[in-house]
């Protein structure tokens, strides 16, 4: 199975690691380099809740057409599945094996 999750921009285990030095040793040298990673840490911060962001609106806008699609196919109109390829294509193209 792949995984869909965004990849990290920052390395994870220097982080780590510059940490764990700046809690042994609390050098000036060793915490400057720990500080150092807050800036990079907040921006992932933001680019992972803008991902977030988007994947909870899309969530939610299929959710809504798929909502749409069965209130409108109790009440008869005549392509009520209309809603759902709608916001399908809304975000990327079918390819032949989708369709």
């Amino acid at each position: 199975m792949t995984s869909n999750a965004p990849r990290p921009t920052l390395d994870k285990e220097a982080v780590s690691h510059h940490l764990a030095i700046a809690t042994r040793r609390r050098t000036p040298a060793a915490l400057r380099t720990a500080l150092m990673d807050i800036p990079v840490l907040l921006a992932e911060t933001k680019r992972l809740a803008t991902l977030l962001t988007a994947a909870r609106t899309e969530c939610a806008n299929l959710l809504a057409a798929a909502r749409a699609t069965l209130h409108a196919q109790d009440d008869g109109e005549p392509d009520p599945l209309s809603y759902v390829r709608d916001e399908v294509a809304a975000h990327a193209p079918l390819t032949r094996d989708e369709r």
